[in-house]
Parts: structure tokens; C-alpha cells; sequence
């Protein structure tokens, strides 16, 4: 779902995976911020971050959750049930979306909203499918891969935040907050083209635009579990939407997370918030681990057999969640 693009002179290459990265240099305004060994409580509540974990386990159960599989129709069918006790709106349209190599599968976008009179949103998301080859194991594999970090650690988040949102600020907020799990993203290969992954966040927008919707921001999660993540400020972010970026990044050196969130520059990832970008027109950006001197680009177990939970991380998904929470509880 991700990966490395070099950029040679006057040649543009083709997407190696899901997510694809570009080495030009991105200039952003940096600031410096201290970070603490102790996150400061911007507000009284705490992240849910046992809950996090336990939600990324329950994806883990069902298996690789692969667009077409009974497991992946089970974990849909779970994943709309569990966000739907902590939400006020909810859907699920089954779809068929498709794939590179022209085959249909069925995808299941799930999208929910809280507070959904408010005008002023912010639109959360990740997305919870998982590859179907484990094309970087060392040779590449045929066997899927589990994804606890690449799909269920960003679902795991956003439903505890979902509901810490529900218990603790609903009555006090005063924006929407739309959660949307997305389908489908990582189900591409290089020789398909770089169209082949985001293909369920693609087809979102497009309906979401036909139908009006629009939010102030987004902020997308990708492969937020691992122990000691580095989540630079990736580089379509800091094209499309350099204030948000920003201003969460500040948020989490305010909280005592600076050691995760560092001021700076991070390769392009193509990754589901580039259609929520172009398409919606929304300034999103992409909360994604972007590991320093990494071969790839991206952490080791990235598109391979070890993608399960021994690299899920209780202090990483408690800097993430708690970042979000103290985000959100602003909006107060």
C-alpha cells in the first residue's frame, strides 16, 4: 500500500505499491517545539488506548481481510456494528469497485457521523482491507499479509476515539466529526498502475462530492502501531494542506508526543488522502510512519508475514489517539 518513487531527470516512474513516494525535497515552515517525556494533559481525558489495541486484535481474528473473502465481508459486517454504537449516522453501501487487472471485487466503505447537523466537520479516516501478497518478504510471498499495522492499527485508533468522543465530549462539541474506514486501498501492483490502490476512497469521493459533502480538514491514518514510529510530515501533506499539518503537529509536541511527530520533511506517499484532496478538495493529511534511512521508505514489516500483532505498540497508539482527542476536545 505504499512506496518509493525515485525521481530520475525528465523521467516520471510508474508506483511501485500502494502508496508511493517521491524524493524531491518538500519545503513546509518548520517550528521547533521541545518535546517532553510526559504528555502534558491538554484536556482531562485520556485516550482509550487499551481499547485501541483490543480493536486492532479483533481485526487481527478475522484473518487478512481481503476484498472478495468471507473474512473480509465479516470484519465489514463487524466494523459497522462496533462504530455504529458510537455515532449518530452511519452506512455501509456495498459496491463492486474495479481492480487493476479488470476484475470486480466488493468494497465496503463504512462512514459515520457524529454531531451531524454541525456545518463546521473534521473528517477522520483509514483504511481497514489488507494486502493480498506479502510482495516484500525476501523472495516475495503469495501468502497475504495480516496487516496490524497496514489497515487494523488506524481503524483500532479511530474507534477508540470514536468512542472516548462518545462518552466524553459529545455533549460539548461544537463540530461533526466523520469517521470513514475505507476499502480496497491496497489491492494494486506496479504494472496496474498507481490508480490500483485508494480505489475504495476514490470511489467515496466521487459520490461524496456528487453529493455535496465537505468538511474543514482530514486527517488519515496509516500504519500508526509500531514501536518507536517517526511519523515525519509527509509530502502531499505539505502540499495540499500545510496548516493542518501544522497545527496537529503542535497539538502533539504540546501533549508531550514531539519524539513521534517530528518537524520534518517527508517523502509523497500516495495514500488515501490524496483523493480526499483532489477530488473533495479537502486539505487532508496522512499520520504515517516514515521510518529515518529506511530501505523501502517504510517500516521493516511493511508488506510481509510480519505485519501482526507482536509489532503493535501501546505508547504509539496513545501518542496518536491522544494527539486526535486533544485536537478534537479544542473544538470545544
Amino acid at each position: 500500500m505504499k512506496l518509493r518513487l525515485p525521481i530520475t531527470s525528465l523521467l516520471l516512474l510508474t508506483t511501485l505499491m500502494s502508496c508511493q513516494e517521491n524524493n524531491s525535497s518538500q519545503a513546509t515552515t518548520n517550528s521547533s517545539s521541545a518535546t517532553t517525556n510526559e504528555a502534558t494533559s491538554i484536556n482531562t481525558h485520556r485516550f482509550l488506548t487499551q481499547d485501541a489495541y483490543q480493536y486492532i486484535q479483533k481485526q487481527v481474528d478475522f484473518g487478512p481481510r481481503i476484498p472478495g473473502t468471507p473474512e473480509h465481508k465479516a470484519c465489514a459486517d463487524w466494523l459497522y456494528s462496533e462504530l455504529s454504537l458510537y455515532v449518530d449516522y452511519i452506512e455501509m453501501k456495498p459496491t463492486q469497485v474495479k481492480i487493476g487487472d479488470g476484475t470486480n471485487k466488493p468494497c465496503y466503505n463504512i462512514f459515520g457521523q457524529i454531531n451531524p447537523e454541525a456545518e463546521n466537520r473534521i473528517l477522520l479516516l483509514a483504511h481497514w482491507d489488507t494486502r493480498p501478497w506479502a510482495d516484500m518478504e525476501n523472495p516475495p510471498s503469495t501468502e497475504p499479509v495480516t496487516g496490524a499495522d497496514d489497515g487494523a492499527s488506524g481503524v483500532g485508533v479511530l474507534l477508540a476515539l470514536a468512542k472516548n468522543i462518545h462518552q466524553d465530549l459529545k455533549g460539548d462539541l461544537n463540530v461533526g466529526i466523520d469517521i470513514l474506514f475505507t476499502d480496497v486501498e491496497d489491492y494494486g501492483k506496479t504494472e496496474w498502475g498507481s490508480n490500483s490502490y485508494a480505489i475504495g476512497t476514490r470511489h467515496w469521493a466521487n459520490e461524496a462530492k456528487a453529493n455535496g459533502y465537505q468538511a474543514n480538514f482530514g486527517i488519515l491514518l496509516d500504519m500508526v502501531g509500531a514501536a518507536n514510529a517517526r511519523f515525519a510530515m509527509e509530502g502531499f501533506s505539505i502540499q495540499y494542506a500545510p496548516e493542518v499539518l501544522q497545527k496537529v503537529w503542535k497539538v502533539a509536541h504540546d501533549s508531550g508526543y514531539g519524539s513521534y511527530f517530528v518537524f520534518e520533511d517527508g517523502h509523497q506517499i500516495t495514500d488515501d488522502h490524496l483523493p480526499i484532496n483532489q477530488i473533495l478538495r479537502i486539505p487532508t493529511i496522512d499520520i504515517i510512519n516514515l521510518p529515518s534511512g529506511s530501505r523501502t521508505g517504510f517500516v521493516p514489516h511493511w508488506h510481509t508475514l510480519r505485519d501482526d500483532m507482536s509489532v503493535i505498540n501501546h505508547q504509539t497508539l496513545e501518542a496518536v489517539g491522544q494527539t486526535l482527542l486533544n485536537l478534537i476536545s479544542e473544538q470545544h
